[in-house]
């Protein structure tokens, strides 16, 4: 009996693990995530006090999610009635993963780049977004750029959301003087800030 369940629980495959939708029209649903080295869902815990932060700003906005990752922000975006959510993801496999779940939820309201983050902000949108999802892989540099690229390259609306997620110790010395900071909190390791844009 005993070494029946060991060779059963030997022959399983790894588990990639779930992200959960908290509320909207697929809340509940669990999505597979790719066991990417370095990917970092947002836990429920931090997902839930953000969207609650955009609780008026998320239904019919242009989202923009540019380390998608497993996708957690950008489905609850989406659950959540944004008009469009546009996620950027590097990784091929944790690409594949998100276009798989995207199918899965059968919607058009998610679209799906397979880009490095920072080369789709050298260009301009074809319209400026109203929120913006900004968690970098930790202790790469990337923030900076980023913020610099999205002002300087017209990717946001006048009253966007630009919400930032970093490790705990992280100084963010650039921020722009109108994006004002709007909420922030810390769990474990990690800071998580909003900021409301008023140019």
């Amino acid at each position: 009996m005993v070494r029946r369940r060991q060779q059963n629980s030997s022959q399983k495959k790894p588990s990639t693990g779930f992200v959960r939708i908290i509320s909207g029209l697929w809340r509940g649903r669990k999505l597979p995530v790719h066991d990417a080295e370095g990917l970092r869902p947002t836990t429920d815990r931090v997902k839930e006090t953000v969207f609650n932060w955009l609780a008026q700003d998320v239904p019919k906005a242009r989202c923009l999610d540019l380390f998608a990752g497993a996708g957690g922000l950008g489905f609850e975006a989406a659950s959540r009635q944004a008009q469009l959510v546009t996620m950027v993801e590097l990784d091929k496999q944790a690409h594949a993963q998100l276009k798989n779940n995207i199918a899965t939820l059968k919607t058009d309201s998610i679209e799906l780049l397979n880009d490095n983050a920072l080369t789709v902000l050298t260009k301009s949108p074809s319209e400026p977004y109203d929120v913006v999802f900004l968690d970098p892989p930790f202790h790469k540099g990337l923030l900076a750029e980023c913020i610099e690229l999205l002002e300087k390259n017209n990717w946001l609306t006048e009253h966007a959301m630009i919400y930032i997620e970093t490790e705990k110790e992280l100084a963010i010395e650039n921020i722009p003087q109108h994006w004002h900071p709007h909420r922030e909190k810390t769990a474990g390791q990690v800071c998580y800030r909003l900021f409301e844009r008023n140019a």
